[in-house]
């Protein structure tokens, strides 16, 4: 029998644990991912660790470096923009399909979300708020009922998601960005998938300008480090 080390359970485990570390900042663009700590790190088999890096490879997350390994891709200042910019259209079309669908129930749960955002905003804590929005997004993304768009999106968000978080570290930024997503959410409950869509694509753009106000060359994390050290 397959053990959850080995073998295709061993690659989801360890690409899950890996996709939710870079995805959560606890690894950083441009850490070195070694194999053989990552078997030690996920009680995996070399082989499960070896497939899961190659399939976060192919989403974006991981860049093999020949002669080198691997390590948590880089995403520049460009790179986010044009992502977002991708993610405009998607996000537009979750927040329209997301009018039309939503229940009464989770509507009441993204009118929640938004006042635990609000909360956040309020007490300075950025940290919080950054972590709520992706729930938002997620939220909304399971109220659409649209699953290729909500895969697209999450594969792209995961590849910025530290420059969304050095967003919500910038002065002021928390209340522009709550101010959209409110609007959001506000026409979704209306059942406005037009304005919902608006709304969606108004809160990206406003995101596409905070990016292209950040100094390029920039770095966006701390210095790289090897997982182990």
């Amino acid at each position: 029998m397959e053990t959850s080390g080995t073998g295709a359970a061993g690659q989801r485990l360890a690409r899950a644990r890996l996709h939710e570390a870079i995805t959560r900042g606890e690894l950083v663009p441009g850490q070195r991912l070694v194999e053989a700590d990552l078997v030690a790190m996920f009680g995996v088999s070399r082989n499960g660790v070896r497939l899961a890096l190659d399939t976060l490879a192919a989403e974006g997350l991981v860049e093999r470096i020949p002669h080198r390994g691997a390590r948590v891709r880089t995403v520049t200042t460009a790179e986010a923009i044009a992502i977002t910019e991708c993610r405009t259209a998607l996000e537009g079309l979750t927040a329209a399909k997301a009018a039309e669908h939503a229940t009464d129930d989770e509507i009441a749960g993204l009118r929640a979300q938004v006042r635990r955002m609000r909360d956040a905003v309020a007490a300075g804590e950025p940290v919080s708020y950054s972590a709520l929005i992706q729930e938002l997004h997620l939220l909304i993304r399971e109220a659409a009922r649209q699953p290729t768009a909500a895969a697209l999106i999450e594969r792209l968000q995961a590849q910025i998601v530290r420059h969304q978080f050095r967003l919500s570290l910038r002065p002021g930024r928390p209340q522009v960005s709550l101010a959209g997503l409110t609007a959001v959410v506000e026409a979704i409950a209306a059942r406005d998938p037009a304005a919902a869509e608006a709304a969606a694509r108004a809160h990206l753009r406003s995101v596409i300008t905070a990016l292209s106000e950040t100094v390029e060359g920039e770095q966006p994390t701390a210095p790289a480090k090897e997982i182990a050290s």
